[in-house]
C-alpha cells in the first residue's frame, strides 16, 4: 500500500480489514492479524475484535479480546455489558418528539415491556444473559435485561405516538447485544421503524431487521 500508493496505512485502514475478515467470520485470521500488526494495537482494534467474537458467539476469543483492549485503556461501560458496581454514567435515552430527557421508571412501562417480552417469546426471542455479569440467578438476569433504558424508552414511546409512526432513541451508550436483538423482533412485531443511535452509530430496525447488518 506504502510502496503502490504512497499512502501510510492508519488504524482506520487496520480496522477496515479486520472488518473485511468479520464479515467473513475468519475471527481466527482477523485475531493474527492483529498479532502481526507493526504497533501496539490501540483499544478500538481490540474492541472490534471483542464485538467480532460477541457477534458470532466464540465466547472465548470475546473474554481474551476484552481483557486486552481494558488493558489497552478501553472504557468498561462501552463494551455493551452491565459491569458491577452500578457505573456512574448512567445511561440516559432521548425520545424524539418530546422536549425533555425522560426517565423511564414507571411500573406501567415495566408491565407493557413485560407484555411486549411475552410477544417476544412468541417470535423465538431468547434473552442472551451474557450481557449481565452480576452474580444473580438467571430469572433475575432476564429481568436486568428487560429494564435496559432504550427498552423502555421504546416502551414509553409505543404508547404515546399514533400507531405505525417511527421512534427515534438516542442512547448516550453502546447499545448491547441482547437489546439489539430484541429491538430487531419488536420492529416486527409492532409494525414500526425503531430508529436508535448509540454512541456508535445509527440502527435502522424495521420488519426484523437492523441497517447494520449486525456488525457494529
Amino acid at each position: 500500500m506504502k510502496a503502490e500508493y504512497e499512502i501510510s496505512p492508519t488504524t482506520e485502514h487496520y480496522l477496515g480489514q479486520l472488518g473485511v475478515l468479520k464479515k467473513c467470520g475468519h475471527l481466527a485470521e482477523a485475531e493474527e492479524f492483529i498479532k502481526q500488526l507493526l504497533f501496539e494495537p490501540a483499544s478500538d482494534v481490540w474492541e472490534a475484535l471483542m464485538n467480532f467474537a460477541r457477534i458470532h458467539g466464540d465466547i472465548d476469543l470475546e473474554d481474551r479480546a476484552e481483557q486486552l483492549w481494558k488493558d489497552a485503556g478501553g472504557n468498561p461501560l462501552e463494551g455493551g455489558k452491565i459491569v458491577p458496581p452500578p457505573p456512574k454514567k448512567q445511561s440516559v435515552n432521548m425520545l424524539e418528539g418530546k422536549s425533555k430527557v425522560l426517565e423511564f421508571r414507571s411500573p406501567t412501562l415495566y408491565k407493557d415491556e413485560e407484555k411486549m417480552r411475552a410477544a417476544m417469546k412468541e417470535q423465538a426471542y431468547v434473552p442472551d444473559t451474557r450481557y449481565v455479569l452480576h452474580d444473580i440467578d438467571q430469572e433475575a438476569k432476564e429481568q436486568a435485561l428487560l429494564y435496559h433504558s432504550e427498552r423502555l424508552a421504546i416502551a414509553y414511546g409505543l404508547i404515546s405516538t399514533p400507531a405505525r409512526m417511527p421512534l427515534r432513541i438516542i442512547k448516550n451508550l453502546r447499545v448491547c447485544g441482547d437489546c439489539h436483538n430484541a429491538i430487531k423482533i419488536m420492529s416486527r412485531i409492532v409494525g414500526r421503524e425503531l430508529i436508535v443511535r448509540d454512541n456508535k452509530r445509527f440502527h435502522h430496525f424495521k420488519d426484523g431487521k437492523c441497517s447494520c447488518g449486525d456488525y457494529w
